[in-house]
């Protein structure tokens, strides 16, 4: 199976000023951070892309518009599926003090949680007060799958890859660790931000070189490097593709490094007003606000 060869390098998904409507396109500056020019206020020129983000066939044009507004790089409806791994750092499950898993440790997200970049990170008042449920934050290199993947080999598995992307995984730890399944509480609507743009496969050939990290409040609370998986692309792909087909616009998040807040002491945890940058290296910058739900400066959250 050849690898996925889109004629984009980076894409990205936004309102465009000259038209109201929602397109997808490919920065005009190839070294911008999107996400962060986007949080700035700075004007972002995009060259339309005609076609679907998973045809190799879709056209990068010479057509310029303005971003008016950066949303997710995928509308829920083209996600589908939202798979995410568990303890898949070392040095993750050790701050935990949980053992390192011999499979990767799998859960689900509905895609109603989903929100892009500069949305609100609602934290819904089932986990409020703050202090107890202890909403928290995790940076995670998150891969796009490009075309239906079932039973693939290791050796084959990055050949699946439209690309990759970054997410932030909030967890309220009091719901996580009452129960063994996880989907609760890190499901809750508006409350996963993914983003700012998908970079193409084709450009990153080793996903397991990437720094990736965290800041609250311009406090660094996550530095890492996807060397640290315990699980690698390449691993996570083969086993979840295990009799078990893998849609085009899946999306899976593939853990968190060290430093996530429940096991801080004191523990530092989400609350409203607060800012949140994760980022991963060779992808961008995504930055949310934190609001509860109910209070002052809670807004709607957009996709």
């Amino acid at each position: 199976m050849a690898p996925i060869k889109t004629q984009w390098t980076r894409l990205i998904r936004f309102v465009a000023a000259e038209t109201g409507q929602v397109h997808i396109g490919q920065p005009v500056d190839a070294s911008l951070d999107v996400g962060l020019a986007a949080y700035q206020g700075r004007v972002i020129k995009a060259y339309e892309i005609i076609g679907s983000p998973f045809d190799t066939a879709a056209q990068v044009t010479k057509k310029v518009l303005t971003v008016k507004a950066l949303l997710a790089p995928l509308s829920r409806e083209e996600v589908g599926l939202v798979r995410c791994l568990g303890l898949n750092y070392s040095d993750h499950a050790a701050e935990t003090k949980m053992a390192k898993p011999k499979y990767p440790i799998l859960f689900y997200k509905p895609v109603t949680s989903l929100i892009g970049p500069n949305a609100p990170i609602t934290i819904p008042k089932v986990t409020q007060p703050v202090e107890k449920h202890l909403p928290d934050y995790e940076v995670e290199l998150t891969i796009v799958i490009g075309k239906p993947a079932k039973d693939v080999s290791e050796a084959d598995a990055l050949d699946y890859v439209l690309g990759y992307t970054v997410a932030n995984d909030t967890s309220s730890r009091y719901h996580q660790l009452a129960v063994s399944q996880w989907g609760f509480s890190k499901g809750f609507d508006d409350s996963t931000p993914i983003g700012p743009c998908i970079v193409a496969a084709h450009t990153i050939p080793d996903p397991q070189k990437l720094p990736l990290g965290c800041v609250v409040n311009g406090k660094t609370l996550q530095d890492g490097n996807t060397a640290d998986q315990l699980f690698n692309v390449r691993q996570t792909i083969a086993h979840l593709s295990q009799g078990t087909t893998l849609l085009p616009g899946s999306i899976i998040m593939t853990g968190t490094p060290k430093g996530v807040g429940f096991v801080r002491k004191p523990a530092i945890f989400l609350k409203n007003g607060d800012e949140v940058h994760v980022w991963v290296d060779k992808i961008g910058t995504l930055i949310n606000p934190v609001v509860e739900e109910g209070k002052e400066g809670a807004v709607k959250a957009k996709l």
